[in-house]
């Protein structure tokens, strides 16, 4: 009796001992019941505070962070202008029209004078503005203002101090001459600005001599009637091809287009009378 309890006995124990064997080769935990059995098998380093979350947490958003800042940084460098990023040709067309336009508005000031005849006042007017645009691009850009402490009728160009001269002189003999030279300058402006727009891949720049270059066909068409309704002549282009100025003072449409000459450092100057 004994032996057979005892067989029984150690039999049952061997049985369960093969069952708990099998247990964690044949049915892993799942869910939390895996989550747990990992908590309590790792070592206590790893379930500590500072090593319960991922490692790789805080990576997606420091990346992010880190790309916005980049961003704005380019973008802010790319809206800020700078004098290295300007070709040499680049700064002198810009320093020699500032007093180019300065040019036209200290003779249409002296022909006022002269002539009393509203359009010239206007017009000077208007080139202020012109040349106040110009010295904005020049401060953006940090550049020396060559007009600065000049007065009327003053350069710091020797040509353009020549020009300004002989323009005042011719527009002086009559006032004929004085509306041909305000149609003049008008036409030299029209060509060196497009010379300028040519020559620049800065938008800013571009976009202001497009608006100078727009004023100068107005003004151009202004003086052109002007000289017909006042003296009876005709102006003759002196520097503008016959069809674009045709294009300019035949319609108030905006149009463009080559020309021959114009002045100042292009190599051109005015037509004597």
């Amino acid at each position: 009796m004994f032996k057979k309890i005892s067989f029984l006995t150690i039999s049952l124990i061997v049985l369960l001992a093969v069952v708990a064997c099998s247990v964690p080769a044949s049915a892993a935990p799942s869910g939390d019941s895996q989550s747990a059995v990992s908590q309590l098998s790792a070592p206590a380093e790893l379930t500590s505070p500072a090593s319960s979350q991922p490692a790789t947490a805080a990576t997606p958003t420091v990346v992010i962070q880190v790309g916005k800042a980049s961003t704005s940084a380019a973008v802010s460098s790319a809206l800020l202008p700078s004098t290295s990023a300007l070709t040499a040709e680049e700064i002198a067309g810009l320093l020699y029209m500032r007093e180019e336009e300065k040019l036209a508005h200290d003779v249409y000031l002296a022909l006022s004078s002269q002539w009393g005849l509203r359009i010239f006042q206007n017009i000077a007017g208007s080139e202020q503005t012109h040349t106040d645009a110009i010295k904005t691009l020049l401060d953006r850009y940090g550049l020396s203002d060559p007009a600065a402490g000049k007065a009327a009728g003053q350069f710091a160009d020797p040509t353009l101090q020549g020009l300004y001269d002989q323009l005042v002189a011719q527009g002086s003999q009559s006032l004929a001459d004085a509306l041909k030279v305000g149609a003049t300058i008008e036409e030299i402006d029209i060509l060196d600005l497009q010379e300028e727009i040519a020559q620049t891949t800065h938008a800013d720049i571009q976009r202001v001599y497009q608006n100078l270059e727009r004023g100068s066909r107005h003004h151009l068409r202004a003086f052109v009637p002007t000289l017909q309704r006042q003296t009876g002549e005709t102006y003759q282009p002196q520097y503008l091809t016959p069809d674009t100025y045709q294009s300019i003072v035949g319609s108030s449409v905006e149009t463009s287009g080559a020309g021959r000459g114009g002045f100042g450092r292009r190599g051109r100057g005015p037509t004597q009378p």
